[in-house]
């Protein structure tokens, strides 16, 4: 037999050998949330290996299944965090275990996901609160770098990671403008006159500007030198040919109204996709970015509001106005050190907006299906649906209450431990032996 044949008889026989050795099993719940087609009671799921292949009130079971009753627990989806720093930060006062931020203004070739410490014990937190995939992103300077897709367990980054480079990332200039005098200053030293403040603002976004007029001259010298060894490539050119090409979504970070508005405008001048983070007044312009299809991420739930003369439910219902316009929504925890301790309870800023006016049906759909679509991982991810990948959560409760709990998770199909650092201290002071007696 040949030698290319013997191969390709080799690789058929491994593939037929993985599929007899998947297991196909049925999983009978009181409850399936399947995030994209409503909720089943008393549904049933079949997965077979790592894949889902049917979802609904009976499916049909092929012989040799084996059955899994689940009782009264609710089915998820895996939930998603977007935009957070898990795995970049431990603890704030070592600053050897701080890799949020590079150094350099623009720094488009830094990945974020290389650099996530797997044995970080805020990564099973995360997940022991259903949390099966986070995106990972850079934190300095104006192009902070590429975020990573990781799921929440694994064997070494490598495996962990899902997807290297899922969008470009822009930390917006503030455009708003001090006109407090320099007599009022607590440091007149660092006092600037509006004007001057206005060319600064002007100087920040001409630099964004003429930064891509480079980038997208590269591209083009790149293609006509297509196969060319003259020419040589250049890291940081290279790390943003995706997003200038509209293959990777820009994920620009701003808050204001006047930051969101100017983003919008950039992307729509020279074609771009992207996402706008944080958000903190997207609810402001909530027409302006359903009008131009731009998805937000929610980072500000519980966080004071932008003024003084706002009402203090501006931000709890900042989501709801948003989904009412037609935006898609995402809910995640702020960037940075304190941040990646907090995704646990990104479920429940979903549920607070939709105590404040977001259906339910899109306040799971903002932890599991819209990050999923916005970060590009859709068709395997986000909902519990045929074909997708068998990533899903057994709750003995409501998710979005905060007095159920996440019983089981599996990802591709695979059981992952829900035990933490928080369990293993439960389980260790919950069976300490009680004190002796002290005699005096």
């Amino acid at each position: 037999m040949p030698k290319g044949q013997a191969m390709k008889y080799l690789i058929i026989h491994l593939a037929a050998c993985v599929a007899v050795v998947a297991e196909t099993i049925l999983y009978q719940a009181a409850v399936i949330h399947t995030a994209d087609r409503g909720v089943i009671e008393n549904g049933q799921m079949l997965v077979q290996g790592d894949r889902i292949t049917a979802v609904g009130k009976i499916v049909q079971v092929p012989r040799g299944a084996r059955t899994v009753n689940l009782g009264k627990l609710q089915l998820y989806p895996g939930l998603i965090a977007a935009t957070t720093s898990l795995g970049l930060t431990e603890i704030n006062a070592v600053r050897a275990t701080q890799d949020t931020t590079e150094v350099g203004g623009f720094t488009p070739d830094v990945e974020a996901w290389i650099s996530v410490n797997p044995d970080s014990e805020l990564i099973p937190v995360a997940r022991a609160n259903g949390f099966t995939h986070a995106l990972v992103a850079p934190l300095g300077g104006v192009i902070t770098g590429t975020s990573g897709l990781i799921k929440t367990a694994g064997w070494g980054v490598e495996d962990m990671t899902v997807k290297t480079r899922v969008a470009l990332h822009i930390m917006w200039p503030v455009l708003s403008i001090n006109p407090t005098p320099k007599s009022a200053l607590r440091k007149p030293d660092n006092f600037k006159s509006p004007k001057d403040q206005a060319k600064e603002r002007e100087r920040k976004l001409r630099a964004i500007d003429q930064f891509f007029d480079q980038a997208e001259a590269y591209a083009k010298a790149r293609a006509a030198h297509a196969g060319q060894e003259v020419f040589e490539t250049i890291p940081s050119w290279e790390c943003t040919l995706e997003a200038i090409a509209g293959r990777q979504p820009f994920m620009v970070h701003a808050n204001s109204e006047r930051q969101i508005t100017s983003a919008v405008a950039w992307a729509k001048r020279r074609g771009y996709r992207i996402i706008i983070a944080a958000g903190l007044d997207a609810w402001r312009v909530a027409d302006l970015l359903a009008k131009e299809k731009v998805a937000v991420v929610l980072d500000n739930v519980f966080r004071l509001p932008q003024r003084d003369t706002d009402s203090h439910e501006v931000n709890f219902r900042a989501a709801g106005v948003l989904n009412k316009a037609g935006v898609k929504v995402a809910h995640s925890v702020r960037m940075g050190n304190w941040g990646a301790t907090e995704v646990r309870n990104i479920t429940y800023a979903a549920a607070r907006s939709m105590a404040y006016g977001l259906p339910r049906e899109a306040g799971l759909r903002s932890i599991t299906l819209h990050p999923a679509e916005m970060l590009g991982v859709d068709k395997q991810l986000g909902s519990l649906t045929a074909g997708k990948e068998a990533t899903f959560i057994a709750v003995d409760g409501d998710l979005f209450d905060i007095r159920s709990n996440v019983k089981h998770m599996w990802i591709a199909g695979k059981p992952v431990s829900l035990e933490s650092r928080h369990t293993r201290l439960y389980e260790k002071y919950k069976n300490r032996p009680k004190p002796k007696a002290v005699q005096r």
